[in-house]
């Protein structure tokens, strides 16, 4: 019987992640508030099914009462946010604030199977943040300057990065000396800098008038990313990197910029190789070795991504089953290679459905930018989109060997603070915006619908 169910529910699973997944991109073609509100709600039903579903899955498995607690606990916290999100901000976007719960929770489930504390550690941080972040809208509509105090982000995001070199406070990890240890807590700087990172380019764009002072933060940008390299983590780089030269793009309209700026990166990749591939460049070279044949240095640095290639391979398209699967064997599971458990257990076709939420949560985002009047806020939700779709192609591409793994994280999905919040925090920031160009909205139409009374209200007299 519990086999027919694991069977059974693998099935359900997926058609809900399907029918969730298609609403996505139904709802960004809606033209009504009706039609939208459905799809919200249909939404709803099929995060909560799924969510139940698995973890009834893992309580039969297991036969663990912390399994069932942990589940209410989510359930509660999730109905308690969309209750306060929709309260205290009724212009929100409701399709962020679904999809950025429904990978949260598809990120607790696919933790608990690993590991019951990393899952239980997340989900009691990931509730505070998700509830500290709901002031975030409110202190970025109190703050009118925020454009001007670019030349502050850039000192504090610098004096932040260089905290990783200090004595007893910096640490290693995975071959990066990316993290600082403070009170038990490791945290990645990187994380909460890239947020600094993309204010600094937005008001920096914003305030250029001259080559000159695009030169001058094309420096700065540098310098951010020079540290970066010191501190051997070169997915970071990309990702500042890529998003600098797209905001850039944005700002001048000029295709040159992007081709001057690949050509840059691949000169720079090949001097780093030529200098440095036995000293900064070392770690580097190890996963490039792996992305090219893992099996054949499957036993020094090949061993991460050939065990998720068998994962993802093990799991087909349907998956094993949650719980059924042997994910643990890929190392870091729970962080960086996480997409490898969703894909083996739950099923290429779940993680398929996965990238294209993503996918959604970029288009709406660009979407928020392109609709946005306030110039400063059009080039930092840009940034911002950008910034989350680079980095979960990192993270899927290097799981998959598409690209040479980077050591990036899944957002929302992979066990980790730093990443989760710095993600919670970009999302509060898209969620702000979203605010402002849905107020503008408004207001044209009030004005609009006032205006056509107006023009009525003379053809009558007129009459």
């Amino acid at each position: 019987m519990i086999r027919i169910f694991s069977e059974l529910s693998k099935y359900i699973i997926l058609i809900l992640i399907a029918l969730y997944t298609l609403k996505c991109f139904v709802y960004l073609t809606a033209k009504s508030d009706l039609k939208r509100r459905n799809i919200m709600i249909s939404q709803i039903i099929y995060m909560f099914f799924i969510h139940a579903i698995c973890y009834a899955n893992l309580f039969i498995l297991e036969r663990d009462v912390k399994i069932l607690v942990l589940y209410l606990a989510e359930l509660c916290v999730a109905v308690l946010y969309e209750i306060f999100m929709y309260k205290l901000y009724k212009h929100a976007s409701k399709l962020l604030t679904n999809n950025m719960l429904f990978l949260m929770n598809i990120g607790y489930i696919v933790l608990t199977r690993l590991n019951y504390d990393k899952a239980l550690r997340q989900f009691i941080l990931g509730s505070i943040g998700l509830f500290l972040m709901l002031l975030v809208p409110f202190v970025l509509g109190k703050i009118k300057k925020l454009r001007n105090l670019y030349i502050l982000y850039a000192v504090f995001g610098i004096l932040f990065l260089l905290t990783v070199f200090i004595p007893g406070l910096g640490i290693t990890l995975n071959g990066a000396s990316n993290w600082i240890k403070i009170a038990g807590l490791t945290i990645q700087p990187m994380e909460f800098v890239k947020i600094l990172f993309l204010f600094f380019v937005a008001g920096g764009i914003l305030k250029a008038e001259r080559l000159r002072d695009f030169f001058i933060n094309a420096c700065i940008s540098a310098l951010f990313m020079v540290i970066l390299v010191l501190e051997n983590d070169f997915g970071a780089v990309l990702i500042f990197y890529i998003c600098y030269i797209m905001m850039v793009y944005l700002a001048t309209g000029r295709p040159i910029f992007v081709i001057l700026g690949l050509g840059l990166l691949v000169l720079g990749v090949a001097g780093g190789y030529v200098l440095f591939k036995d000293t900064l460049f070392k770690h580097i070279m190890v996963r490039v070795q792996a992305w090219q044949d893992p099996f054949m240095y499957r036993e020094t640095g090949g061993y991460q991504v050939s065990e998720a290639l068998f994962a993802i391979g093990t799991g087909g398209f349907v998956g094993t089953g949650l719980g059924r699967g042997m994910p643990n064997l890929v190392p870091v599971v729970t962080s960086d290679f996480i997409f490898a458990a969703i894909c083996e257990e739950l099923g290429a076709i779940f993680g398929l459905a996965v990238i294209l939420i993503y996918l959604s949560i970029f288009i709406s985002i660009q979407n928020i930018a392109m609709k946005c009047k306030d110039t400063f806020y059009k080039y930092l939700t840009y940034g911002i989109g950008i910034c989350i779709v680079f980095q979960v192609f990192l993270n899927i591409g290097g799981v998959t060997k598409f690209i040479p793994s980077t050591g990036i994280t899944l957002p929302l999905i992979s066990s980790g603070v730093s990443s989760l919040y710095s993600t919670l925090i970009l999302m509060s920031i898209i969620q702000y915006v979203f605010t402002l160009v849905s107020k503008e909205g408004a207001r044209y139409e009030k004005e609009r619908e006032r205006a056509e009374r107006r023009e009525r209200e003379l053809l009558e007299g007129e009459a």
